[in-house]
């Protein structure tokens, strides 16, 4: 009996963790850009979904019944592209968005006259579906060999140049704060600089996955800056920890040099010796 109660379990755990996740935006007439309260709607879901171990997102556009074929087709495109931008700028792997295709008009069966509108407005929307990997991936502890740290390396001998990757640092996607974890490891780090004083460096802050060499956004300031936001907040950390103000500068790469490995560790901080002063 209680063999079969936890087959029962695991069998509804695996149920859960396979389904989908779906999510609609809604446009006005004959337009593409998204409306802001619908906006924010979608940053809602971004936040939902940014934990999940995603294998694809499909997004598909539609429009509404009114407009020619060639005009509706072109139309919902242009939605479903203006929903992969909103992924893209807050981080989100464009590897993983194996469908943004428009899909043309949906037509209406009318039941009431006075319902029209509302049912072409329903119709005005993306359908996004996120699909979970399945079955989940089982993280397994991989004793990887042993490497200096960037505590290590800020310990030891450094040269004008010197670029150090905080590989402990974390942040939250699509924001430029930290995860609870990184924050005693940043501690440690401020603990070193402080000690450091004739280190004189610029903090560099990076993004993932936006298109090109683009920033990416904000979602607390809504600006496309948010490198820049990142290098900002270490810098903050750091002044507030006692390392002084006019040993550091700060700068946000954008997404000029991602490390090619997985898109989530390019949101991080480097930093780069600028000067050493002889004691």
């Amino acid at each position: 009996m209680k063999f079969l109660t936890i087959l029962l379990c695991l069998c509804v755990q695996l149920s859960f963790a396979q389904e989908e996740v779906k999510h609609e935006v809604y446009f006005e007439t004959d337009q593409h850009d998204i409306p802001e309260t619908e906006h924010s709607r979608l940053l809602l879901f971004l936040s939902k979904i940014e934990d999940i171990d995603i294998e694809k997102i499909s997004i598909y556009g539609f429009t509404d019944d009114r407009g020619s074929d060639n005009y509706n087709l072109v139309l919902s495109q242009n939605r479903a592209d203006a929903i992969k931008s909103v992924f893209s700028n807050n981080e989100f792997d464009e590897s993983k968005m194996t469908n943004v295709d428009g899909k043309g008009k949906i037509l209406v069966n009318i039941i009431k006259e006075n319902d029209l509108n509302k049912i072409r407005g329903l119709n005005r929307k993306v359908e996004i579906i996120v699909t979970p990997v399945f079955p989940p991936k089982v993280k397994e502890e991989v004793k990887e060999p042993e490497k200096e740290t960037a505590e290590d390396i800020l310990k030891g001998d450094l040269k004008e140049g010197d670029k150090i990757l905080l590989e402990n640092l974390l942040f939250r996607t699509g924001y430029s704060y930290l995860t609870k974890e990184s924050k005693p490891v940043l501690d440690r780090i401020a603990d070193i600089l402080v000690e450091r004083t004739n280190v004189y460096f610029t903090i560099e802050g990076h993004v993932c996955c936006t298109q090109g060499q683009r920033d990416a956004i904000d979602r607390k300031t809504k600006k496309r800056n948010l490198s820049l936001a990142r290098a900002k907040y270490i810098y903050d950390y750091l002044v507030d920890k006692g390392v002084k103000h006019y040993r550091m500068k700060f700068a946000g790469m954008r997404r000029k040099a991602p490390l090619g490995g997985d898109p989530q560790l390019d949101r991080r901080v480097e930093i780069v010796v600028t000067r050493i002063y002889e004691k």
